[in-house]
């Protein structure tokens, strides 16, 4: 299950006002099917959402965190399959690695944090950086204490202020590297740093036929999509109920109608030269990571020749035509290079390092 859907459960689960348990990987080793700062969830029936294994270990750890929602205390689990003659439990895992995972409650009179503060960062536009105390060792910090830090502590759970103090320059090197570490101090804690990225937004411009399954790939992938288009019979025809946001706009107040900036990745697919022109040109300065328009690569560039200065600022970073080359040929199968093609671009750069670090 994609950030996203988790999330919802989450939220779902929280009407209920029963505890949970969060299960986060915090250190691997070898060829794992996850990697440090992979969370899952665990609810007190012992139902799981998301996946540390590709299925085999999450029944383990279900029945580990009963332990977790009887005496509150966290507490850590490794699974070791690198030994390659003996299949763990008999299930022939054969990941051949380590994996590590840190179980922590979540209780309703403790607001459900961290997971709650976490959440509300994911579903957020600001990126930050994350640290999580595993193991408290000789120091003063309690297991379980977690600090989302972007220049100021937006949220610290069972932290003093020496605490947070001493958590915030990891804290930022995660969110700046865009890295995933753990590091051993020099008394003994165990802290996993990791960025907390938002989930990705998506807006696409142009309702049409073809637009129906890229908002439906990307919202399975856990997305938050916005499609918008001029004409009222596109939105209505196509099945966008998948979309966080469907809205009919006349395409020359797109800047007006939306916070440019929020999204990550912009796809101008309208199939209509003017509009999309008319939306370039209120794309020159977007900081998306991803800004892309279908069609061939003479389209783009006649695009680009119209729209003057604008078309020159535009001219190194829209992608046109979009996609990997796949070999698409058909709405679905494009919808699908586009979506390998902008989460390869928004992946760029974020790294997992799943050594140990002193300091």
């Amino acid at each position: 299950m994609s950030t996203h859907g988790i999330i919802q459960r989450f939220r779902e689960w929280q009407q209920g006002g029963e505890p949970m348990v969060l299960a986060t990987v915090y250190d691997t080793l070898g060829s794992t099917y996850t990697k440090a700062g992979h969370r899952i969830l665990i609810a007190a029936n012992g139902d799981y959402q998301g996946l540390v294994s590709g299925g085999c270990l999450e029944g383990d750890l279900a029945e580990r965190a009963h332990k977790v929602l009887e005496t509150g205390d966290a507490a850590t689990v490794t699974y070791d399959m690198r030994d390659d003659g003996e299949d763990l439990w008999g299930l022939g895992v054969g990941c051949n690695g380590l994996i590590r995972v840190f179980l922590q409650l979540l209780s309703p009179e403790a607001g459900y944090e961290p997971l709650a503060s976490i959440a509300d960062g994911l579903l957020g536009v600001e990126a930050a950086g994350m640290a999580v105390v595993v193991a408290s060792g000789k120091s003063e910090l309690v297991s379980g204490a977690t600090l989302i830090w972007d220049g100021d502590a937006r949220a610290a759970w069972q932290l003093d202020t020496a605490g947070v103090e001493r958590l915030a320059t990891g804290c930022t090197a995660a969110q700046e590297r865009r890295t995933t570490a753990l590091e051993v101090t020099p008394d003994g804690a165990e802290v996993l740093y990791s960025p907390l990225v938002p989930i990705p937004r998506l807006l696409v411009l142009g309702a049409g036929l073809d637009a129906v399954p890229l908002v439906r790939f990307a919202a399975g992938l856990g997305w938050l999509v916005t499609v918008a288009d001029h004409r009222p019979a596109y939105l209505e025809q196509g099945d966008f109920s998948t979309a966080e946001r469907a809205e009919l706009i006349r395409p020359e107040e797109l800047a007006a109608v939306f916070s440019l900036d929020q999204y990550d990745a912009i796809v101008v697919m309208s199939h209509h030269l003017v509009t999309d022109r008319t939306y370039l040109a209120q794309l020159e300065r977007v900081p998306a990571t991803y800004l892309g328009v279908l069609g061939p690569g003479a389209r783009r560039d006649r695009l680009l020749d119209e729209l003057g200065a604008s078309g020159e600022v535009l001219r190194g970073r829209l992608k046109g035509p979009v996609g990997l080359n796949i070999g698409a040929d058909s709405p679905e199968s494009i919808a699908l290079s586009v979506l390998a093609e902008i989460h390869a671009e928004l992946k760029s750069g974020v790294t997992t390092n799943p050594s140990l670090m002193t300091g």
